[in-house]
């Protein structure tokens, strides 16, 4: 059945798997032409791997630095944008050309720059890949309007901490660290958490995944894992910094127990079709209807807060009324000196 739309073309590019059995290809010895595509669409369609040159990645792609830059969110700068992506590009030379211009363009339109620190765009037996980190996660829930302020961590064995879910927030959870103890002497890693506070002062629920957790949805969701642990490479993101990885896990937990934008819920989307080696551009937002979002989340908040408000102020004691001015006066009697008082007592006497 001959693919017939843009999302079919898109699908089947970026999967497209190259010809040595999922490990990248090899370059080629002998020069072939350069030049890309004419439009978007004939890109993100384009199945033959680009040269193993990083200029020839750059040319490529600099012709589509147009399509990237109007995908951007309007508060964002395309000058570092585009210059964190021309930084990671040279790692990206042997990706087929299809999954590097959608991978940059998921980016694009999350408003994440791919610098490391939010996320981050790696090859991946052939693909370019799109993956945020825990502090991308924490960006998006911070521009939706409804939370104040994210905290991620992780328990070792030697702090102290208390975890009773059936206690209201914030006596639930506690979490004690010595800073004179470095990260070795503090043990080993227990559990990573995570947990909101709203705009309207209150806490979200906490969320906990241990090792087992994390290791469980590592085996289930990633590919990259799998296929490294399968090449014997064990050079996914899972095998060479697997708390970062799990620190991100805990924070991807919170979109189930915290009111977020659907920005944040097309993160996770995005994310879970990367590991599963998906498209991972048809889950990002439309940066018109994330901007409409974001606001509607706003207004949204302020109504949860003016109706709390209002709650609240039925709690209190009432006011004491102020009196109605007008009507019959009550008379005061007139006060007298002390001149007068001693003329009448000596007028009595």
């Amino acid at each position: 059945m001959a693919l017939t739309t843009l999302k079919d073309r898109v699908r089947a590019a970026t999967q497209q798997a190259p010809a040595t059995g999922g490990r990248p290809a090899p370059a080629s010895t002998t020069e072939a032409p350069l030049t890309a595509p004419a439009t978007l669409e004939e890109a993100a369609t384009t199945e033959d791997p680009v040269q193993d040159s990083a200029d020839a990645v750059l040319d490529w792609l600099r012709r589509y630095e147009g399509h990237v830059t109007d995908a951007l969110p309007a508060h964002m700068a395309a000058g570092p944008f585009l210059a964190a992506v021309r930084n990671v590009l040279p790692d990206l030379r042997s990706c087929n050309p299809a999954s590097v211009l959608q991978a940059t363009m998921t980016a694009a339109r999350f408003g994440l720059v791919p610098d490391g620190r939010e996320a981050v765009i790696t090859a991946e037996y052939g693909r370019a890949v799109f993956i945020p980190t825990y502090r991308g996660y924490i960006a998006l829930m911070h521009r939706s309007g409804l939370v104040a302020s994210v905290r991620v961590g992780m328990v070792y064995e030697r702090d102290e901490y208390t975890y009773e879910p059936s206690a209201p927030a914030p006596l639930d959870f506690t979490h004690r660290q010595d800073p004179a103890l470095t990260e070795e002497q503090r043990g080993a890693p227990l559990f990573a958490y995570a947990f909101a506070w709203f705009t309207n002062g209150s806490r979200s629920q906490v969320v906990t995944v241990n090792r087992e957790e994390a290791e469980a949805i590592r085996d289930e969701h990633s590919r990259a894992y799998q296929e490294a642990e399968a090449s014997g490479t064990r050079d996914s993101f899972w095998h060479t910094d697997f708390d970062a990885m799990w620190w991100k896990t805990a924070a991807r937990q919170l979109e189930k127990v915290v009111p977020v934008s659907a920005e944040v819920r097309a993160l996770v989307e995005a994310d879970r079709a990367g590991e599963d080696g998906r498209v991972q551009v048809l889950h990002a937002p439309d940066p018109e209807a994330s901007a409409v979002d974001q606001e509607d989340a706003v207004l949204e908040a302020e109504a949860d807060r003016a109706a709390e408000a209002a709650e609240a102020s039925q709690d209190q004691a009432p006011a004491e009324l102020p009196r109605k001015r007008g009507g019959l006066r009550r008379t005061q009697p007139k006060r007298t000196t002390r001149r007068e008082r001693k003329g009448r007592a000596g007028r009595r006497s």
